[in-house]
């Protein structure tokens, strides 16, 4: 909730109001000033036994519930038989009272009651007057302006709240459509919709995505394309799924398409950054950036790309989508449906004199296959893979039936990383470490390898945890950044390789070698006091 604590001058508002007309029953209090705010959540429990016209009328709606107290707005906080009355009907004084004006206030009614509580409580009125309940709406589809505009509404909240995905669920038990948001890797509850107007968001999202909207027995793809009310450009990739009920969800990923971020600020160790480097500058081989769904490999390799975009250099690019567009690199959206994929576009780049070629993934024998080739006669080729960490790469790329021979000539670094939460820098607070803390993370680093680091047990050292304010809604993250194991295929390496060693003896190797693993990454960010060791842990494995 944004606190209006400065004006635009810098100034501080002093928005104390004194209650002086109870003396022997209420204390002075300050109270805190609101303005309105379309990113408020819903407080629906809170608005349960209370109606819209009502509220309306009387100028007075509930906030939230912190600490054990109700924040109510009101515009007159002085207004006793209305304080009264609030405490009634909401059965506590455990009440802190916001000033507000009238406006702002009914805007905040209009916007818990306006899409959810309104219509849902009409409805069921409705329903109960006629005995039944209707399925659906006859006059409700999706070319009704109420659909147009919401379906608008929760793409541009979404993008408004840092969202990377939108998730529409239809939820046959409570006869409600569940919205949430994913805001650094994390689902929350955006708003709920009216279950009669579930198949018309659906068809809505289909038509703007040029989808078949008489099928709903088989999940479909698409993407849309959609301008931001501040003019900006930004594509969604939508998958729509059926589900239990004859119902169907939908999930849209928001792909973003800001700046290019150079390699130094994706936040790699600098020794990690400098090994990194090095494999780039080489004129041929074979680079691997290898991660789960949603852990920044495309920006990792567009910053790869970024360095390696010379005038003098020819890069082709095979994606599916294109995300971030560079200007002098030749890049290929891939078009399944008429047969462009991942292997037929390498083949063709290959008789399209390339000198580096990033290709979106390897999904299949046939294009790791050509991007061994192709690194082995004379170009630098950069791939991803989703595997769960560098050594895990080699294997399955060997399991695909890569030659290892090949694959060990061509092979010169495999790059693993993960997306993890930042401590939000307003309210993350400094604590000092526990010894149990400290063992804990030195068994989980490894006890030999965490005495490498030099940084002895001592009652003045601090880690930072996370608190949680309205910046970061609550949760104690704001942001994310990268951890980082970049294994490099040195000689020894390359002979285990051949000799197709396991998992754990190839990881083994590295690190005696010197790599880093995602975990020991994580718990350097811990030291640094970038984030905590329960976020760490939930995204890494020892």
């Amino acid at each position: 909730m944004r606190h209006p604590d400065k004006q635009p001058n810098g100034n501080k508002v002093e928005d104390s109001i004194v209650l002086s007309d109870r003396n022997s029953q209420k204390d002075a209090s300050i109270i805190r000033s609101v303005c309105f705010d379309e990113r408020a959540p819903i407080p629906r429990n809170l608005l349960a036994n209370l109606k819209h016209e009502y509220l309306h009328r009387e100028g007075w709606v509930p906030l939230e519930r912190r600490e054990g107290r109700i924040s109510v707005l009101v515009d007159n906080p002085a207004d006793l038989p209305r304080r009264d009355s609030i405490e009634s009907l909401l059965k506590t004084k455990q009440i802190e009272y916001c000033v507000a004006s009238r406006d702002d206030i009914l805007k905040f009614i209009d916007h818990f009651y306006g899409t959810c509580y309104l219509k849902e409580a009409r409805a069921e009125e409705s329903a109960a007057e006629n005995g039944d309940r209707r399925e659906e709406f006859a006059d409700v589809s999706e070319t009704d302006g109420t659909i147009v505009r919401l379906v608008n509404e929760i793409i541009n909240e979404a993008c408004l709240r840092r969202a990377s995905d939108i998730h529409i669920e239809p939820d046959v038990r409570d006869r409600e459509v569940l919205v949430r948001f994913r805001v650094d890797g994390e689902c929350f509850p955006y708003r709920t919709l009216p279950y009669d107007y579930r198949a018309a968001i659906v068809s809505r999202i289909k038509i703007l995505s040029s989808l078949d909207i008489t099928e709903r027995r088989l999940p479909q793809d698409g993407k849309i394309r959609h301008t931001r009310p501040n003019g900006e450009d930004i594509e969604l990739r939508v998958a729509t799924m059926p589900t239990h009920g004859y119902v169907e969800d939908v999930v849209l990923r928001i792909l973003t398409r800001g700046k290019i971020m150079t390699l130094n600020e994706l936040g790699m160790p600098k020794e990690t950054l400098d090994q990194f480097i090095s494999q780039l500058d080489k004129p041929y081989g074979l680079i691997l950036i290898v991660g789960p769904t949603g852990s920044g490999k495309t920006t990792t390799a567009h910053a790869a790309l970024h360095r390696l975009n010379r005038p003098n250099t020819k890069i082709w690019t095979a994606e599916d989508p294109v995300e971030i567009t560079q200007k002098g690199i030749r890049q290929v959206q891939m078009h399944h449906k008429i047969g462009l994929d991942f292997s037929t576009a390498m083949r063709a780049f290959l008789r399209s004199d390339p000198d580096i070629i990033m290709v979106g993934e390897m999904r299949d024998y046939e294009t790791a296959k050509m991007g061994v080739e192709a690194s082995t006669t004379g170009h630098l080729v950069l791939s991803t893979l989703h595997t769960n960490n560098a050594p895990e790469t080699i294997v399955r790329l060997l399991d695909m039936g890569i030659d290892p021979f090949g694959f060990a000539d061509s092979l010169l670094c495999v790059l693993a990383q993960r997306l993890v939460r930042r401590l939000c820098t307003h309210c993350r607070e400094s604590v000092p470490v526990s010894r149990e803390e400290w063992d804990e993370m030195a068994r989980q680093y490894g006890e030999k390898a965490f005495e490498g680091l030099g940084m002895d047990f001592s009652d003045k050292r601090k880690i930072s945890r996370a608190k949680g304010c309205p910046e970061c809604n609550e949760t104690g993250y704001r942001g994310m950044m990268g951890i980082y194991e970049l294994l490099i295929a040195n000689d020894s390496i390359k002979q285990m390789i051949i000799s197709r060693k396991s998992i754990a003896a190839i990881r083994k190797a590295a690190s005696s070698e010197g790599m880093s693993t995602l975990l020991q990454s994580g718990i350097r960010k811990v030291l640094e006091g970038e984030t905590d060791l329960v976020e760490i842990l939930s995204v890494c494995l020892r």
